[in-house]
């Protein structure tokens, strides 16, 4: 089942501690009207190994933006577990290229080089500037009337799950978070530079295939950094499989959305990284309401193809996600685009 209470809160931050002691968290304060919020955010796993994945997009695009800055307001907002709504997906997102994620320490000697000083450094640009608006996704808990143990406002209330909520082991401890858009992170605007910042974070204990309806890991999908999934061997010349193909081996490299041509000829360019020829049978392209265009034919060694995007699939000028789909309907890609970035007409966009 997914966390309790999920949804966005936008405030303004205005103060901030590190994390320390046994279970640290970084910790936001952030005023949303006349109500204060605790923003607890773990920068340390309970489980091994101890180093969170992170990752930082200081030029972050993608639709949930637009969603998030027609909000009525500040304060804490609901969201329903679906794309539409504006909730976070890591994986059915297309938020960020989960093999750009590195594991980080919280606290090690040196300047920036562990997770409280990623977020510091974010942190206290925002605190620095009276425009900045943080939007922190989670799972909000109840007001109560003791003072907040960081801050001491009153009543004590946040947001905390913080973090990718899927993926979980089913028999672990943390089976009950498990769910799709579900996840947490931390987004700031910053208005002036016309600048989004995001920063996302995810435990090397929890997997990166999971049940579109659960959250669970699906069988086969083993724990740890994305890309490292243990599979079977693949050759190095001659044809890979059409399944075992390790995640991010085909990528997605460009998209004609906004085409000149009336109805719209859409088509997605993809590229073949490895040495061997990729047989795509059964593979498959989807747009960001799940529905697909068929592939098939083999994809060259090192090579590209141009794929036409058929109906029911489509690319939204307004914005949207394409997903890679291996012939098991496992994501193999993904990337998100925006509404600006589809304006050009006849142009395509990369990735």
């Amino acid at each position: 089942m997914p966390v309790p209470n999920y949804g966005v809160l936008k405030a303004r931050p205005v103060d901030r501690r590190l994390g320390a002691g046994q279970n640290p968290h970084y910790q936001i304060r952030a005023v949303a009207g006349n109500d204060d919020y605790r923003l607890a955010i773990n920068v340390k796993s309970r489980q091994s190994p101890s180093e969170l994945l992170f990752i930082v997009d200081e030029h972050f695009q993608h639709p949930v933006t637009e969603i998030l800055t027609t909000l009525p307001g500040d304060g804490f907002h609901p969201l329903e577990h679906t794309p539409a709504s504006g909730a976070l997906d890591f994986i059915r997102g297309n938020l960020f290229d989960p093999m750009a994620m590195v594991p980080l320490p919280h606290d090690v000697p040196g300047p920036d080089n562990d997770l409280n000083e990623k977020f510091d450094g974010i942190i206290q640009r925002a605190l620095s500037d009276e425009t900045a608006v943080i939007y922190a996704f989670g799972s909000s808990w109840r007001p109560d009337n003791r003072p907040d143990p960081y801050f001491g406002f009153r009543p004590n209330r946040g947001i905390h799950e913080i973090h990718m909520n899927q993926g979980n082991d089913p028999e672990g401890d943390f089976a009950d978070a498990n769910g799709p858009y579900n996840d947490g992170g931390i987004i700031v605007h910053f208005p002036e530079q016309q600048q989004w910042v995001a920063v996302f974070t995810a435990f090397q204990s929890q997997a990166w295939h999971t049940n579109d309806q659960t959250g669970e890991p699906l069988e086969g999908s083993a724990p740890g950094q994305p890309g490292t999934d243990p599979r079977p061997p693949f050759p190095t010349d001659g044809d890979l499989p059409t399944t075992d193909v390790p995640d991010g081996l085909v990528r997605i490299v460009g998209a004609l959305v906004n085409t000149i041509e009336s109805p719209e000829k859409e088509t997605v360019t993809l590229i073949n990284r490895s040495t061997a020829e990729i047989d795509l049978s059964g593979w498959a392209l989807a747009d960001k309401n799940k529905e697909k265009t068929p592939l098939s034919g083999k994809l060259p060694a090192g090579g590209v193809f141009v794929a036409p995007v058929r109906s029911p699939m489509a690319l939204s000028n307004k914005g949207g996600l394409i997903t890679l789909l291996d012939a098991d309907g496992r994501k193999i890609h993904g990337v998100s685009y925006t509404r600006e970035q589809a304006r050009h007409v006849g142009w395509t966009i990369t990735f």
